[in-house]
């Protein structure tokens, strides 16, 4: 009996173990199929798309897009303004978001912003994309100053868009930087392996990153993967700017 108990043991640790690795080799994503259960699906693109024919990806489903708008306090992507009015035009809830930079100025990157995107009436609030980039992500910057940084960021927009900016981030980097903090903005949290209630992120989540390996077609940028999201909500209303 002893026996036979340590061999479904060794047996349980080693499918346990398999699963662990086909996960992180991406063999097949439990992600994926957990966002099919909700209504809004839409994408996240850049200048790294290239030109994007949006009529081909509102008949895939896309509903919604964040479109990349400006990055620090002097960047701004060179597709957003024809990628913003073509998905508009092809009947897809567009919205902009800012790629944070921990070096710049919190002020200057907002007016960046407000500078390259404008009035947001009717479209999706602002979001801020939060995460690790160039030598932060083996060296992640002091808490204490992004969190100041970001706090005025968020303030600047929601000033000027009356509205709470989302914030947009990483497990790792909403835990080292967002949790506990600031609660009360909107949460679109990346995780690419499992459903985010798993993270046990201590608070509800409103936009979910689920995959960065969808290939729909319809880009001719130098990458064939595109980010696929979800609300969690069945109605997005909150999300749209007054």
């Amino acid at each position: 009996m002893k026996k036979r108990i340590i061999f479904l043991f060794v047996i349980c640790c080693m499918l346990v173990a398999g699963l662990f690795f086909l996960l992180k080799k991406r063999h097949f994503s439990l992600a994926e199929g957990m966002a099919l259960c909700y209504r809004w699906k839409g994408m996240d693109v850049s200048h790294y798309q290239g030109e994007i024919d949006w009529k081909h990806l509102k008949a895939k489903g896309i509903s919604f897009a964040y479109i990349k708008a400006t990055e620090g306090s002097g960047l701004s992507d060179a597709y957003f303004a024809q990628n913003f009015e073509n998905a508009e035009k092809n009947g897809v809830v567009t919205g902009a978001y800012h790629f944070f930079s921990f070096d710049s100025d919190a002020k200057t990157q907002a007016q960046n912003y407000i500078r390259a995107v404008g009035n947001l009436s009717g479209h999706l609030i602002p979001a801020i994309d939060v995460e690790y980039y160039g030598s932060y992500i083996a060296h992640p910057k002091e808490a204490e100053e992004v969190r100041a940084h970001l706090k005025e960021l968020l303030t600047e927009l929601e000033t000027f868009y009356h509205v709470k900016p989302m914030i947009y981030t990483t497990p790792s980097a909403y835990r080292r930087y967002i949790k506990g903090t600031f609660e009360e903005y909107p949460l679109w949290i990346r995780n690419v392996y499992y459903h985010p209630s798993l993270l046990m992120l201590g608070r509800q989540w409103d936009l979910w990153q689920y995959t960065d390996r969808a290939q729909l077609g319809g880009y001719t940028g130098g990458t064939k993967y595109v980010d696929l999201n979800v609300f969690r909500k069945r109605k997005i209303d909150e999300y749209i700017c007054p």
